[in-house]
């Protein structure tokens, strides 16, 4: 078979190329795969989804206004949707981390767009006299207004899973709160006993702190429905017609469901990219404090016969090649190893965001890589917390009991009574003798044994003065 027949030749501002024959994406998606092999992975799903529903948008804007022929927009309208209904996939090729701002992206976009076009046309694969991808699909557009903008798409649609993600989690260990209420332990503070506390008050503490970190997840993540769709290469609109500026917004918030604006100044929207830091800052102190949890988890559960032993995690797999029967927290552990991925992804969110120079920051499609990795990560390692860890702890009750008893950390309860001096010279007594504090007070009679079952209680002491 010749060549011809398995290729077809294409031909850009740097020269002639063959392209495969079924290929739907053309000579620069091509040039861009050979260039850019650095991670092995392919475009991100859910941001060929944003960038098919921009493309649509950006028709549906320019059929409006008059600039683009109806049946061309009619096309790429539905060649779009046929993108957006998991068709074509195959045909976005290029790795995440490449040069060029995202470039090779749009135009992967704007080739797989326009030839699927130019057959609902009735043409052949790269008679881009039917349809153009710079001409027609990309009209009005620059990759530096499209590619920033499909971004913040992508994470909007991400970060909706992993909403639900982190609410199912806090409201599980808000049930493990009740659950647990009436669990006394030990409280500690830098790893040694402190006061009495609830077992299910550490455990409704860590809603608090997922609850928190939802909040300030979902409030950075209102800077992503601001987007520079009309601002083209640099901000000023250059090639853009009125029309299409005006309503290139409220067509992708009516395709999308969410609610863009066009940012009220271009030029700033074209030339930074911090509000990307700010959803990755968020992202970042959700993921160290579900590490903070899952360090808590490993050591309540530790031991078990010589550690804490205050929780027990359900068992999930053998711990050990070589130790019969043991059993590791190798879910609180791949939970921390997230949050270790997502500090990483967001220094270099950082380091990306502040190397932009003048009217572009060049470094976009690293910022998205390491984006996506950590909404989908903090995702799946706060499913996996949940499902296979949280909802199955116990509390080992009457072990806790008895570390509470044993503990001289209640005789912090008896120094407004008897003074420091006393309570820090009862307290090394008990430990040096294995008494209980109760036990040596009620020996020395500082107080009656009324007085100490109500002083010494602990579960008052876990208990809130009324404010």
């Amino acid at each position: 078979m010749s060549q011809q027949k398995l290729e077809r030749l294409e031909s850009d501002s740097i020269g002639k190329k063959y392209v495969p024959a079924d290929a739907y994406y053309g000579v620069q998606t091509l040039r861009a795969h050979e260039n850019f092999h650095i991670t092995g992975q392919s475009t991100h799903p859910t941001m060929i989804k944003s960038l098919a529903l921009i493309k649509k948008a950006c028709a549906t804007a320019n059929r409006r206004a008059g600039t683009l022929q109806p049946a061309k927009a009619d096309a790429i309208i539905a060649a779009c949707d046929k993108v957006l209904a998991g068709q074509y996939l195959d045909q976005f090729i290029l790795d995440p981390i490449q040069g060029g701002a995202g470039t090779s992206l749009n135009m992967n976009a704007n080739e797989v767009i326009a030839n699927i076009a130019i057959e609902l046309l009735g043409g052949e694969k790269g008679d881009y006299t039917l349809v153009h991808p710079n001409d027609d699909v990309n009209r009005g557009q620059s990759t530096n207004d499209v590619i920033p903008t499909a971004g913040k798409l992508t994470a909007l649609f991400l970060l909706q899973d992993l909403y639900r993600s982190l609410q199912a989690l806090k409201e599980v260990f808000a049930r493990k709160g009740v659950e647990f209420d009436s669990v006394l332990k030990m409280g500690r503070t830098q790893l040694q006993d402190a006061v009495p506390i609830r077992l299910g008050q550490e455990f409704k503490a860590y809603a608090t702190a997922l609850e928190r970190g939802l909040r300030r997840i979902r409030s950075a993540a209102e800077e992503m429905t601001s987007i520079n769709m009309g601002g083209t290469a640099i901000g000023t609109g250059v090639n853009a017609s009125a029309s299409y500026s005006r309503h290139i917004a409220e067509d992708l918030s009516r395709l999308t469901g969410f609610s863009f604006t066009q940012a009220a100044d271009l030029i700033d929207a074209t030339q930074n990219i911090d509000s990307f830091a700010a959803v990755s800052g968020s992202l970042k102190d959700c993921a160290i404090a579900l590490s903070k949890i899952s360090n808590d988890l490993r050591l309540m559960s530790s031991g078990p016969r010589t550690g804490l032993e205050e929780i027990n995690l359900p068992a999930r797999q053998n711990g050990s090649s070589i130790m019969p029967g043991k059993v590791n927290p190798v879910i609180p552990e791949v939970v921390s190893q997230v949050a270790f991925r997502i500090v990483g992804n967001d220094t270099c969110i950082a380091m990306a965001v502040e190397a932009g120079q003048l009217e572009l920051n060049a470094f976009e499609p690293v910022v998205f890589y390491s984006l996506f990795q950590s909404i989908d990560t903090l995702r799946e390692a706060a499913d996996t917390l949940r499902i296979n860890c949280v909802d199955g702890i116990t509390a080992s009750r009457e072990h806790c009991q008895h570390l509470l008893k044993m503990s001289a950390g209640i005789v912090t309860a008896l120094s407004p009574y008897i003074g420091y001096a006393k309570a820090a010279k009862l307290a090394k007594e008990s430990l040096a003798r294995n008494i209980p504090v109760v036990e040596l007070a009620r020996q020395r009679h500082y107080l009656s044994d009324k007085q100490l079952e109500t002083v010494l209680d602990p579960y008052k002491m876990t208990t809130p003065v009324a404010r």
